[in-house]
């Protein structure tokens, strides 16, 4: 086959007045298609016209739009010596290899599926991730996050160092990225492997379906389940006479100030670092901070074991109920007659098992009556430790705070044993 006649090619089909019909012809080469039938121009120039009229020896016709014959166009490409190997192969010299797109595809699903490999070590290592590490879900996660394959492998062989470190026993975040990845902010709240991570923890080691609202503490509450503690010092939880067994750091803490009957804040590292225990028995748990600031005032150390998550509970909160039921203590629950008192009672049921105190349709047709409630608003929340009581928050529509039912849960403190 002779050499095509390159600059006689370029002075004919590589100009500006071809250029368009060089793109068109790039395009289907892209599809797969075949450089044969026809393709049309719409309103082209008289530069466009004159060149195709040139080239195919013709005029291709008058109207708005400008049909080429490809077939005519592969003939006088091949005959006139602009390019002997036909018309796909004129394209390619004048404007490099044209890559087929099913072709490209076909390359870059098989790039994906390399990165993505490190997956299947994660289901092959337990139960806990095998769901997880197979979920289309992941694996289109993994995607959005890296944006390319040669990202997504770097940041799914992360993903796997930072699991293998997991559950983890109280390790500080940054010390269980820099020990993963080599780069202490590895796992830091704006990161893509944090999401990744956050989202396999959220499968294996999450024990509910209820999570904090907000994002903050649901971070916290998130790596806590998994061992590791997130700013450990500002995640507090409030106490009063919750002594921790003989013998650990934190009775050196907490022993001193149940003598006194002194309410205590206890932080995630102090509740992390160690596995603390606490003596069985019952411990109280409330919402709001005014309950157990009555409690030291009226009872002070005579008052029972009492936590209070004061509001939407922290990862410190969470950790310490935990951690008490784990030991062997029953905890009752009391919390505001509203739907976010309700959404915060179904998390923490989800978490550790509770028996209502004071806190259920028959405690809240009660307070109806004896108090002057407050209207419910917002988006009801079914109670799932009672079904009653929704439906008697619905027809009523009051709110009851702990603060109106202050002295009887007072009294019920006093009267514990």
């Amino acid at each position: 086959m002779t050499e095509p006649d390159v600059d006689r090619l370029r002075r004919r089909l590589g100009g500006a007045d071809t250029d368009r019909v060089v793109q068109r012809l790039r395009q289907r080469m892209a599809r797969g298609q075949p450089l044969t039938g026809t393709i049309s121009l719409s309103r082209p120039t008289p530069a466009e016209r004159l060149a195709m009229e040139r080239l195919l020896g013709r005029r291709p016709g008058r109207g708005t739009s400008l049909t080429i014959n490809l077939d005519d166009l592969d003939r006088v490409v091949r005959r006139s010596g602009l390019h002997p190997a036909g018309l796909a192969a004129a394209v390619e010299r004048l404007t490099g290899p044209v890559p087929v797109s099913a072709e490209i595809r076909a390359a870059e699903e098989a790039a994906w599926r390399t990165a993505s490999a490190p997956l299947e070590r994660l289901g092959r290592r337990g139960t806990e991730l095998a769901d997880w590490s197979t979920d289309r879900g992941t694996v289109t996660l993994l995607r959005r996050l890296s944006g390319t394959p040669a990202a997504a492998s770097r940041l799914a062989e992360d993903l796997v160092q930072v699991l293998a470190l997991l559950p983890a026993e109280g390790t500080p975040l940054a010390r269980l990225a820099a020990r993963a990845t080599g780069d202490a902010h590895a796992l830091d709240t704006d990161r893509p492997l944090a999401t990744l991570v956050l989202s396999a923890v959220r499968a294996a080691w999450w024990p509910g379906d209820d999570e904090p609202t907000s994002p903050t503490e649901r971070r916290r509450a998130l790596w806590d389940s998994a061992g590791v503690l997130v700013d450990e010092l500002s995640s507090t939880v409030l106490v009063l006479n919750v002594t921790a067994a003989v013998g650990s750091r934190l009775h050196a803490l907490t022993a001193p100030a149940a003598n006194v009957g002194e309410p205590l804040v206890l932080t995630l590292r102090q509740l992390g670092r160690e596995r603390p225990s606490f003596p069985a028995g019952t411990v109280h748990v409330c919402e709001n901070p005014t309950v157990l600031a009555a409690a030291a005032d009226r009872l002070g150390p005579a008052c029972p074991p009492l936590v209070c998550v004061n509001g939407q509970p922290s990862a410190a909160a969470l950790r310490l109920l935990v951690v008490l039921a784990a030991g062997g203590a029953r905890l009752s629950y009391h919390g505001d007659f509203d739907w976010g008192g309700v959404r915060i009672a179904n998390l923490l049921r989800s978490r550790v098992p509770w028996r209502p105190w004071r806190y259920d349709a028959t405690a809240y047709r009660a307070a109806v009556v004896g108090a002057a409630p407050g209207t419910l608003t917002g988006q009801p929340v079914e109670a799932g430790w009672d079904a009653e009581l929704t439906e008697l928050m619905l027809r009523h529509g009051a709110r009851v705070e702990e603060e109106l039912v202050l002295d009887a849960l007072l009294a019920d403190l006093a009267g514990s044993e």
